[in-house]
């Protein structure tokens, strides 16, 4: 199904199996624990994403698990607009979620699903919204496992909101930390940055481009399992730059392992079409939102191979080296630009621009 489009675009795609002539939009009474509550459930949620653990509607999953460890990660989803090129709120709750599980150097293996819904969401974008949450679970490899659903008046929510948390298996030996950032690490990011952001922003804004922008959401994984299984220990950390984007993420890691990021603004990957929404919003590109980019932090002698591994996977073909960790400014991140100046990429103290995830 596409997930290209406005929100006005539901016209596309499977069709809702509730009965829409007698229930057009989400009723208070589908959060009520009634029948209503049970139609929803029964027919939408439970075909939706059918496997064992769902289909006991149990309070809760019940797990099989190897011995070992379990990452857990778990958060919630807020944006407009709901739909948006490349995804919508549905498919970037399993994506986040995936990441963060993934980010611990973990296999992702279940999710939860919350769904905060507002009275007179239209009964058709809720499961346009069930539906692409269905496919991005299933693409991903992760069985939603459990799940809620609760109702809030008409004008006191967004539509919806989405809480999802996530299970995943760590292998034996890997031991991923931002305090085992040393001076001399490498510094790797998979891709173009400020993708998800800019692409959220062209369509609030009325943007347009020579070619259509489209978030970079995606379940990384795929991308980051090699790296964990081929580095051992010479891989220090993986990172996803979401809200608050690359700058926020490297000034977070700088702190906790003590050490400093030099980085060089030439090697800023960073594409026509955001790096001109950025001139026109007055942005910066490491202050945008993220949701298909990772960074890994590397021993130096293991970035050239790490390179290699990303660029390997579909989703780290643009892969470069950004900067490294360095002994001076412990705790800052400093960027050399392309006319040999330097300033400091400090944490964002506020809102840059309006949330996007």
């Amino acid at each position: 199904m596409s997930e290209r489009g406005g929100e006005g675009d539901l016209a596309a795609g499977p069709v809702c199996p509730i009965p829409i002539s007698d229930y057009p939009t989400v009723q208070l009474a589908h959060g009520g624990g009634g029948r209503l509550s049970q139609m929803l459930v029964e027919r939408m949620f439970v075909p939706a994403f059918r496997n064992p653990w769902l289909e006991a509607l149990h309070d809760g999953a019940v797990l099989e698990v190897a011995e070992g460890r379990l990452a857990f990660s778990t958060d919630s989803f807020v944006i407009r607009p709901r739909f948006f090129p490349g995804g919508n709120i549905g498919s970037l709750a399993v994506h986040g979620t995936v990441n963060d599980v993934a980010m611990c150097g973990a296999r992702p293996l279940v999710i939860s699903v919350g769904l905060i819904l507002e009275e007179g969401l239209p009964m058709e974008e809720l499961w346009r919204i069930v539906d692409s949450l269905r496919s991005a679970a299933e693409e991903a490899g992760v069985s939603v496992a459990t799940g809620d659903t609760k109702v809030v008046d008409r004008g006191k929510g967004d539509g919806i909101y989405i809480n999802t948390s996530g299970l995943g298996v760590v292998p034996a030996g890997v031991d991923l930390s931002p305090r085992r950032v040393r001076p001399g690490d490498k510094v790797l990011v998979s891709g173009e940055i400020g993708v998800h952001g800019i692409a959220i922003m062209a369509v609030r804004e009325g943007l347009e481009f020579d070619t259509e922008l489209e978030s970079d959401s995606a379940a990384l994984h795929g991308m980051t399992a090699p790296l964990v299984a081929r580095l051992g220990d010479r891989l220090r950390v993986l990172r996803d730059p979401t809200r608050g984007g690359v700058s926020s993420a490297l000034n977070e890691i700088a702190a906790l392992a003590g050490v400093g990021f030099r980085l060089d603004e030439r090697s800023l990957p960073v594409g026509d079409a955001v790096r001109g929404a950025c001139e026109i919003l007055g942005l910066d590109p490491l202050y945008v939102a993220n949701e298909g980019k990772c960074l890994a932090f590397v021993a130096p002698e293991a970035a050239d191979e790490a390179l290699e591994l990303l660029r390997s996977h579909p989703l780290g073909r643009e892969a470069v080296v950004l900067g490294e960790a360095t002994q001076e400014h412990p705790g800052r991140v400093v960027l050399r630009s392309r006319i040999g100046g330097e300033r400091v990429v400090d944490m964002l103290s506020g809102e840059q621009l309006p949330r996007i995830c």
